[in-house]
């Protein structure tokens, strides 16, 4: 269910660009964002269940999600008019979004004492710890840089879309690797997330065509 509702983050993405932006999407595009949630709904239909103080906190996430990736995209057009170069590159992006989430980072080290636990845990004392630790902050480091490269290089709703369609190479990795049983409505929902996938991308394709022409 959470990827159900996730998925609404893409259209509630693609509706703000139309307002903040004036940005307009083919119908492409919408049949591609309205595949997407349809291949969640399926996906998730044999284990939907209700619990709303659940679905409020989602909601929130969705509106908390599409709202940073509208306002990276708003703060990297600003950019080009405010300063010198006409650019924030990505290194300055990756730095000051770090940055600004460093007095959060404080405040719920504090909130649930995250100091107290550190000094007490043996894991500190394991070389592997050390190591997984270093190796996830090294790909968050990558994940970063790869986000605020390929959010400065297109829009908002490109960005949310491909996010959502990385979900489909999981599930037949996941299906594969770990022998996990199908059914009918998980196989049609990773067919309507590949359709979703050839709808946009071919919408893309036509923009990068007109563009050049």
């Amino acid at each position: 269910m959470v990827t159900v509702l996730k998925n609404v983050t893409n259209v509630i993405t693609a509706v703000g660009e139309m307002y903040l932006f004036n940005k307009t999407h083919d119908n492409k595009v919408w049949t591609a964002l309205f595949l997407m949630i349809i291949s969640a709904v399926t996906g998730g239909i044999t284990d939907l269940s209700f619990h709303a103080i659940g679905y409020t906190w989602q909601i929130i996430n969705c509106f908390l999600t599409a709202s940073y990736s509208l306002t990276l995209r708003r703060v990297m057009d600003t950019a080009k008019q405010v300063t010198k170069s006409g650019n924030l590159d990505e290194f300055s992006m990756v730095l000051l979004n770090n940055t600004l989430s460093l007095p959060l980072g404080f405040l719920l080290i504090l909130l649930f004492n995250e100091v107290d636990y550190l000094s007490r845990t043996p894991l500190l004392q394991l070389p592997a710890f050390w190591l997984v630790t270093t190796f996830s902050g090294l790909l968050g480091l990558a994940i970063s840089f790869t986000s605020m490269w390929f959010l400065h290089q297109t829009s908002a709703t490109t960005y949310s879309l491909v996010g959502s369609l990385n979900k489909i190479p999981l599930s037949v990795a996941g299906i594969f690797l770990f022998h996990v049983s199908t059914s009918l409505e998980n196989s049609a929902s990773i067919l309507f997330g590949l359709l979703a996938g050839v709808f946009f991308a071919r919408a893309k394709m036509q923009d990068k065509s007109q563009t050049r022409s």
